[in-house]
Formats: structure tokens, sequence, C-alpha cells
């Protein structure tokens, strides 16, 4: 059985990922915690509340920011 890839462009560089996730579903992938990222889809900054409903489709632009505790 093989899975099915879209192509994105995650954090500049270009990446294969399952189709289907949604953006909450790649961060999860990604062993990323929503709370502590920042997504920038396609140059626009996506709320958290949307993170599960937005889908990610092949050739979106994605960028990740992390949040940094220090001090």
């Amino acid at each position: 059985m093989t899975t099915e890839t879209i192509q994105v462009r995650l954090n500049g560089r270009d990446r294969e990922v399952e189709r289907g996730h949604s953006v909450l579903s790649l961060l999860e992938s990604l062993e990323l915690h929503p709370a502590t990222v920042v997504v920038e889809l396609n140059r626009e900054i996506l709320g958290r509340d949307r993170y599960p409903e937005h889908d990610v489709e092949d050739g979106d632009t994605i960028e990740l920011v992390h949040f940094v505790g220090g001090g």
C-alpha cells in the first residue's frame, strides 16, 4: 500500500508530507505542541482555533515560529 504525498515548503525547505493533514495533525506529526507554535500559511498568520479545520494543500508555504522561554 502506498501513501499519497504532497509537496509543501516548510520553513524554507521543500518537503513531502502525507496528503490529508490538517494544520493541527501536521504539527502533531512533527511532534510540535500547537500552543508553542505560530503558523504562517501562505504568508498569512493562521489563528490557533483554525488549525484543526484548515487542510494542508499541495504547494502550500508554511512557516512555523516556535516560542522559546528564557531570561
